[in-house]
């Protein structure tokens, strides 16, 4: 018989104490999980049978004092079809969290990524550099303190683009 998310947690839980599991309106569980212990959690969710990580990305959120940045990882596990978002909050002053390279090969472009739209490091990439932008751009663009157009047209201002 398989697992739930629920147990797969519960089970892991007893090495961590961070973790704050929710399921949203469209049933999604959401695990929330300090910086310190999201490799951790990661790692013992791959024991656990969910291999596959789905995405890798970053979000702003300017108006959440001391925790303006998250780091978000999808994962699935085949075999019982479940599928889990842990999320990780980020102070804009350490904008840092382990690499999960080793784990997931695949997360070697998708935190490059986030690094490059986000300027979020991953301790122990081996290579955390642009890969979507050039190298010489000095800062990173879906971060919300840029405007999302032109500043000198007058028909444009962001209240139209969901800001």
């Amino acid at each position: 018989m398989s697992k739930t998310v629920e147990a797969y947690i519960e089970e892991i839980s007893k090495d961590f104490s961070s973790i704050e599991l929710s399921v949203d309106n469209y049933g999604m569980h959401n695990a929330f999980i300090t910086k310190d212990e999201i490799y951790g959690v990661i790692e013992k969710l791959k024991e656990a049978g969910f291999n596959f990580l789905t995405d890798l990305t970053g979000s702003h959120y300017p108006e959440n004092e001391g925790q303006e940045f998250q780091v978000v990882y999808h994962l699935h596990h085949f075999y019982d079809n479940l599928r889990i978002r842990l999320k990780v909050n980020l102070s804009k002053d350490h904008l840092e969290v382990p690499s999960i390279t080793d784990l997931y090969a695949g997360a070697n472009w998708m935190e490059r990524e986030t690094f490059d739209f986000y300027g979020i490091q991953f301790s122990n990439h081996p290579n955390l550099s642009r890969i979507l932008n050039v190298d010489d751009m000095d800062y990173h663009p879906m971060r919300k303190e840029f405007a999302l157009e032109d500043e000198t047209r007058e028909d444009k201002e962001d209240k139209y683009f969901g800001r």
